[in-house]
């Protein structure tokens, strides 16, 4: 497996960030994992990067390759955000697999993920689902797309 370019990790419970990070870390997934605490930070962060307004030095801002979206956070719910994250660039988000990480087994929320065409995943994040993620859009020798 390849490294990934980036990973976002975009959830109201800091522990749930820090144990996902933790298990990203150990995979050694990536060496840039940033972590949000609601949708607006999330979405204000890929705005700066899909439109390039942000300094080439600071190693802060990647292109993520890979998203994990809670959907019940405060201030900007992780649906408010895939509807401004629709409205980026498509060349931009074509790079991108957003993956849903959510406690919720409602069927509306996973129907409004296939909307969006994001992966549903329940919480935990486990080894086997971020592998499973992996090697469904990340396959072995599959090159950088840009």
């Amino acid at each position: 497996m390849r490294k990934l370019k980036g990973v976002l990790l975009i959830d109201d419970d800091d522990t749930t960030n820090f144990l996902n990070q933790r298990l990203l870390d150990r995979m050694d997934v990536t060496e840039n994992i940033r972590t949000f605490v609601n949708g607006k930070q999330a979405f204000d962060y890929l705005y700066n990067v899909s439109n390039d307004n942000y300094e080439e030095s600071n190693k802060n801002y990647f292109h993520p390759e890979l998203i994990f979206l809670d959907i019940n956070m405060p201030v900007m719910d992780g649906f408010e955000m895939l509807d401004l994250y629709e409205r980026l660039n498509n060349d931009f988000r074509k790079g991108i697999v957003m993956a849903v990480l959510t406690t919720s087994t409602h069927p509306q929320d996973t129907a409004n993920s296939k909307k969006y065409a994001a992966e549903y995943l329940t919480k935990p994040l486990t080894s086997e689902k971020v592998s499973a993620l992996l090697e469904k859009y990340f396959p072995e020798g599959k090159a950088d797309q840009e």
